[in-house]
């Protein structure tokens, strides 16, 4: 009897099934962590009167082959946007270096493991026994499942007396369906589900048969680290935090509260989700012309036309404005600068995705080609000189009161004088004399008033007087003025067909489709002049048409206010003479960029950025 005693102790055993990818690296070390766990349990609780028997199966399944397979399809790349979920986030330490490089720029979340002695403890013997194994949360699980598996058992063991196994045969087999159902399974799952206590992984609790977790940490996979850059943390109290130890009142789902985050291609700029289906993923290539008038719209800077090469660097307002809308739209859009020479301003071989320049949008242009809405204002206006009439006429001052209102303002002066001598000349010294000294000095006080007067008569009649004088100078002043100002800026000529009748000569850019609105309202070859630069087009109408000038230069709206920037102090703007829609960005015929792009013009359009846009190049030519 006292043998038995002292002989080895009974225990009762419950085998437990285990089914695990075991070619996998990853199950491997779930395995050991599972069989290391069982032993630590029963090591410090040797007085268990039950043990778990572990029953092993092979799923034979590869469950992170998927981004291998997205980087070789090109969906890693910049532009778009990858979020893992916590459970794949979660192996992130224990997956290959090849699968991890792979994945640069991922976003994932995974469930927050507070620090401890215990768990510092744990890693240090883990390391000691398994050197190159990484250590992740689900091994964690792993090991205080198996705990609170074993914790169930001994309690419900030793309640209900002993634990019945239920088991189908051997071990190897690979029939996840040869487990039968424990007649006590329910019962056991109950105690587990009512344990509670303090794991390596933090609290074990179970809600509905799920671990509880209450924060998780957002992570960035860069640089091939396995455990991924740390940006942030969600919990449940506060959302989105930089750190826990952030314990702001609100909660908060700004992103601004993470670190910097890098995408896929290496971007710090964040995706917008998806991108426009391209051949071959390529970017767009937007041509962009070289040769323009008005290098406001569009100015091509360090080009090489030898290389025929993209360039990274072009300014004006058209490039602005496409820019903005690429912006605007809800999807990314990869493009590169593609410079062009065409001097016949022909489309039809574009061989471009899209077209970005000072192109106005007309009737017969859009059966090749389609356009957006324009981004600029419609019509074609004229510009001519200014009519300078202060060297044309001396009388220039006369001019402020007509002829009538001269004479009798003249006429008053002289009945002022008479009135104002017959209420002085018996009572004023100053007002005797001869006849011509008497007549002399009432004229005179009628415009000076200096004379001095006694009659309280005549006193009131030099006041009312004054007051007629003043207002009389100060509305002839401002009429001079006036006038001065407005002949200064009287237009040489104000209607288009009056240059056709009088055979004056009009001026258009070289290869512009005014050319043709000009030969359809009548003028012929001869009386239209092709102009190269606004420098010619300047000095065209200096010298005028009589001296093998011009009389007036015809473009469209936008082009004139550029040019009328560079010499406002000699020309003036008269027009819209004829209508048209406007600059817009062109598209091979059927793109499917032209709806979203025109939208987004829409929106660049009716902000204060379009606005901007306009007065930064506009204030830049007046200041040239």
């Amino acid at each position: 009897m006292d043998g038995q005693r002292n002989g080895p102790k009974r225990h009762d055993s419950s085998e437990v099934g285990v089914v695990l990818d075991l070619e996998t690296p990853v199950a491997k070390i779930w395995l050991s962590r599972i069989e290391l766990a069982l032993s630590d349990l029963y090591a410090s609780h040797a007085h268990f009167k039950t043990r778990l028997v572990l029953n092993i199966r092979d799923s034979k399944k590869d469950i992170v082959s998927a981004a291998s397979a997205a980087e070789k399809i090109g969906m890693l790349g910049q532009g778009y946007v990858w979020i893992i979920t916590k459970d794949f986030t979660n192996l992130l330490g224990s997956l290959s270096f090849s699968v991890i490089d792979s994945m640069q720029g991922v976003l994932g979340i995974k469930t927050f493991v507070p620090p401890s002695k215990e768990l510092d403890s744990f890693k240090v013997g883990w390391k000691s026994k398994f050197y190159n194994s990484q250590l992740n949360v689900m091994g964690l699980w792993a090991y205080d499942s198996i705990h609170a598996l074993a914790l169930a058992t001994e309690k419900h063991g030793s309640s209900s007396g002993v634990l019945n196994n239920v088991t189908s045969g051997g071990s190897t087999t690979d029939d996840l369906f040869s487990y039968k159902v424990s007649p006590i399974g329910p019962k056991l799952l109950e105690t587990l589900s009512g344990t509670r206590f303090r794991g390596l992984a933090g609290d074990f609790i179970l809600d509905n048969g799920t671990l509880k977790t209450s924060t998780f940490q957002i992570v960035n996979v860069v640089n091939g680290g396995r455990a991924g850059r740390k940006v942030g943390f969600w919990t449940q109290k506060n959302g989105l935090v930089r750190t826990l130890l952030d314990s702001r009142a609100e909660y908060s789902t700004s992103k601004s509260n993470l670190k910097h985050i890098i995408w896929p291609g290496e971007s710090i700029i964040p995706p917008k989700g998806w991108v426009i289906p391209t051949n071959n993923g390529r970017r767009l290539r937007i041509g962009i012309p070289v040769i323009t008038a008005y290098k406001e719209f569009v100015d091509v800077t360090n080009y090489d036309p030898s290389t025929n090469t993209s360039v990274d660097y072009a300014i004006g307002i058209s490039i602005d404005v496409f820019k903005a809308a690429v912006k605007a739209l809800t999807y990314d859009l990869s493009y590169y600068f593609f410079p062009y020479q065409k001097p016949n301003g022909s489309y039809d071989d574009l061989n471009y995705d899209a077209v970005v320049a000072n192109t106005t949008i007309r009737a017969n242009r859009s059966q090749y080609v389609d356009f957006t809405l324009p981004y600029t204002e419609s019509g074609v206006a004229m510009v001519v000189p200014m009519r300078d009439n202060k060297t044309k006429s001396a009388w220039i001052f006369l001019k402020p009161l007509t002829w009538d209102l001269w004479v009798t303002t003249f006429c008053f002066f002289l009945f002022i004088g008479f009135v104002v001598w017959v209420l002085e000349h018996r009572v004023n010294e100053d007002f005797r004399g001869p006849p011509s000294h008497q007549i002399g000095t009432s004229f005179s006080f009628s415009f000076s008033t200096m004379e001095r007067v006694v009659s309280n008569l005549a006193r009131f009649v030099v006041i009312i007087w004054v007051f007629v004088v003043l207002i009389l100078t100060q509305s002839y002043t401002a009429s001079l003025a006036s006038l001065l100002t407005v002949e200064k800026l009287q237009p040489t000529i104000t209607d288009i067909n009056q240059l056709l009748r009088n055979g004056e000569r009009v001026g258009c850019f070289r290869n512009s489709f005014v050319y043709g609105l000009l030969e359809k309202t009548g003028f012929p070859s001869w009386q239209i002049v092709p102009l190269n630069s606004t420098d010619q087009c300047d000095h065209f109408l200096s010298i005028g048409s009589a001296k093998g000038g011009i009389f007036a230069y015809v473009d469209e709206t936008p082009n004139t206010r550029i040019f009328l920037g560079q010499y406002c102090s000699k020309y003036t703007l008269i027009g819209p003479i004829f209508n048209t829609v406007g600059y817009g960005f062109v598209f091979p015929k059927g793109s499917p960029l032209v709806c979203d792009v025109s939208r987004a013009i829409l929106n660049v359009t009716e902000t204060e950025e379009m606005k901007k846009t306009e007065n930064k190049w506009f204030e830049t030519v007046m200041t040239h």
